[in-house]
Order: C-alpha cells, then structure tokens, then sequence
C-alpha cells in the first residue's frame, strides 16, 4: 500500500502555482534582454496557455489527479533512481529554457534560421500542446513520479492519445524540447533538448519494467498499443 492520496489544493496553492508559472516566461524575456523579442512572445504565450488550460481543466475537472501532481518526490514507492532522473530533468529544462533566450536573442550564438524552420518548431508547439493536455484528460493516474497508486485503484488507460502510444506525455514534453528551439532559432537548447528527449525514453522503459510487473494489464496492454513514444517507430 502506498502513501495516503495528497490532500485537495487549496485556493492559496493554486495562486501561489500561477505565479511560479508566471516566473518562467518573464525569465524567458528577461534574459533575452529585448522585450520586442516577437519569438520569444510567441512562446512564452504558448507555454502559459499550455499550463493554464492544463491547470484550469485539472481544478474544474479531476482534482484528485491535480493532487497527485503535487506529490512531493520520493514518496509513494517512487524509487531511488528515479527521484535522480527527475532532478536531471529538472535541471535539464532549466537549462533548456534559459539558453533559449541567451541564445536566439541576446548573444545569437546560432546564425539565423530559415523561416520554414521557425515554422515548423510553431508546428511541432501545437502537437505538443495536443498530447499534453489530451494525456492528462485522458488520464487521471498521470503522475509525475513513477509509481503504482494503489490508493487511487490504479488501473491501465488505453482510450485517447493512449491507444497511438504508451507515453504521450512524454512525445508531448519531446514535441515541446524541440519545438521551442527551433521555433526561436536557437541550437544549443535544441541539443539540450535532445539530451532531455533520450533521458525521457530511458524513464519510459524504467516505468513499463514497474507497470508490466505490478499493474494488472499493462502487459496485454502493451501489445495491443505497440510503440512507446513515436507513432509507427518506437
């Protein structure tokens, strides 16, 4: 038996929550040291639309998940390696997201892109928007640690963006590191980005060796949605 399910959030989270979303795209901004900078509007727009529908939709809709996602790090059997491979995403995307700016506007490191390119990192935002809202409303047992909930009757979801693959969350936040970087013209977060794409695929493994042992059905469920990550690849 794991952990109690996390208590309901209070109002006073929720505003102290939006103002942590806040920090991340006047950080964008701020280090960019132009606040004219037309890319950098783009995405700062599109990364708080992202959290905000997200959010939105968790408090009106499935609180009980919203709670899950405040689960402090380390609890609910999440294991050891895991609690590191999340500080390296963490560190990660702040690296990502700092270097966007330093990068793109204020020392353009990275000679300008073409436009097709630019174009098609805003394509790559819109997807990643899709599968990252679609795998929390699709399902309530979308946890940030890796882990069997057994207080909340975890069940296997199959429905939604879950029947084209097994981690759309995932191809979600890869959409998003690659997307970004080549939406604002930057290379260096796109090679992070990189980085931070492989580390997820590797937590995607980590995590079905967990649920295929512990879960009942993932492991028919897995042979029925064949690919973990990229449609028709992998």
């Amino acid at each position: 038996m794991g952990d109690p399910a996390p208590t309901p959030l209070s109002p006073l989270k929720l505003v102290l929550t939006a103002l942590y979303l806040l920090l991340w795209p006047a950080l964008i901004l701020f280090v960019a040291g132009d606040w004219h900078w037309l890319e950098g509007w783009i995405f700062a727009s599109w990364f708080l639309w992202v959290c905000s529908s997200t959010l939105g939709w968790l408090y009106r809709k499935d609180p009980s998940l919203l709670a899950e996602r405040y689960r402090k790090p380390g609890t609910g059997g999440q294991s050891r390696r895991d609690r590191i491979v999340v500080r390296l995403l963490f560190l990660g995307f702040i690296a990502w997201i700092v270097l966007m700016p330093l990068d793109a506007r204020r020392f353009r490191w990275t000679p300008q892109l073409p436009p097709a390119l630019e174009i098609s990192g805003g394509a790559l935002l819109v997807l990643s928007w899709f599968f990252l809202f679609r795998s929390f409303t699709d399902n309530t047992f979308l946890s940030p640690l890796v882990r069997i909930q057994t207080e909340r009757e975890h069940r296997v979801i199959s429905t939604g963006v879950y029947g084209i693959v097994r981690h759309p969350m995932y191809l979600g936040a890869i959409l998003m590191f690659l997307g970004g970087p080549l939406l604002v013209g930057a290379a260096s977060p796109l090679a992070v980005g990189m980085a931070l794409s492989l580390l997820l695929a590797i937590r995607s493994v980590d995590e079905e060796k967990l649920l295929t042992a512990e879960l009942p059905g993932y492991r028919e469920y897995c042979t029925r949605v064949r690919h973990r990550l990229l449609p028709l690849a992998w």
